[in-house]
């Protein structure tokens, strides 16, 4: 079965549907005259906020909204397209900080922090690929609202888009261990604590720590500070100083070009 993705319905009929009249109801026909294809969209965000992707199926939208899985098909024209919909309609309702007379690196840590929030607000957001993304108001708003941030820093366009999209692309990984992370204490019933713990007399009888002196030190050391393999808010906060870091030698390079130093 194909991944789902974004991009993957019909362009022209996906477009028309992402830069609608706000309000539109769609087609008056069929037995529920009320439905809206917003509706359809919230309804469908509503299930995958719950059951994940896994669970958003056009049968399980229709139940959602008490009608047949038929009627759906007149607002929109299949699953495809829908997630198209979905996400650009999450994009669109981000709450975004005020970027005025703010530091360049607040401003940037500012982007990352409200993408970090969208993910866990809409876990299946950060699972969804997204090389084609859904070229609807959401989407652009968010994109002009991010490169704002990159803004009169002398970066020209392409580093301006190249550094927005590492920015983007650390925080998703991040968000994305940290939902495996998550899937695996659910799907265990246990902590990643309690984990080690009932594993590690199994560990210790088949590793040799002066084999690899080097990972059991760290490993030790790291696991200790964590209390866990992973920490997702030390991997976050880490990572993204060092993105800030790299963007300040970065924008130091391109201030002394300019000025011909």
């Amino acid at each position: 079965m194909a991944k789902e993705r974004s991009g993957a319905g019909d362009p022209a009929r996906t477009l028309e549907l992402l830069w609608r009249e706000p309000g539109h109801a769609g087609p008056r026909r069929g037995p529920r005259q009320g439905l809206t294809v917003d509706a359809v969209v919230q309804a469908a965000i509503e299930l995958a906020d719950s059951g994940g992707l896994d669970a958003l199926t056009m049968r399980g939208v229709a139940q959602r909204l008490g009608v047949t899985p038929m009627t759906l098909y007149t607002y929109v024209p299949g699953k495809a397209e829908l997630l198209d919909l979905m996400l650009d309609a999450v994009y669109l309702r981000m709450p975004r900080a005020d970027h005025t007379a703010v530091p360049w690196r607040t401003k940037v840590e500012a982007v990352a922090r409200e993408n970090r929030d969208l993910y866990r607000r809409h876990t299946w957001v950060a699972t969804l690929p997204t090389t084609r993304p859904p070229l609807g108001p959401g989407l652009m708003a968010k994109y002009e609202h991010e490169l704002a941030a990159f803004d009169g820093l002398g970066l020209d366009d392409v580093e301006m888009d190249a550094a927005l999209t590492f920015l983007l692309g650390f925080v998703q990984s991040v968000a994305r261990a940290d939902f495996d992370a998550q899937s695996a204490a659910r799907d265990s019933a246990m902590s990643d604590g309690q984990w080690w713990a009932a594993n590690e007399p199994l560990l210790a009888k088949v590793f040799d720590p002066a084999r690899f002196p080097l990972a059991t030190r760290v490993g030790s050391a790291a696991g200790a500070a964590h209390q866990s393999v992973y920490n997702p808010e030390h991997a976050f906060d880490f990572g993204l100083q060092r993105i800030l870091d790299g963007l300040t030698h970065l924008i130091a390079d391109r201030s002394r070009q300019g000025s011909g130093a």
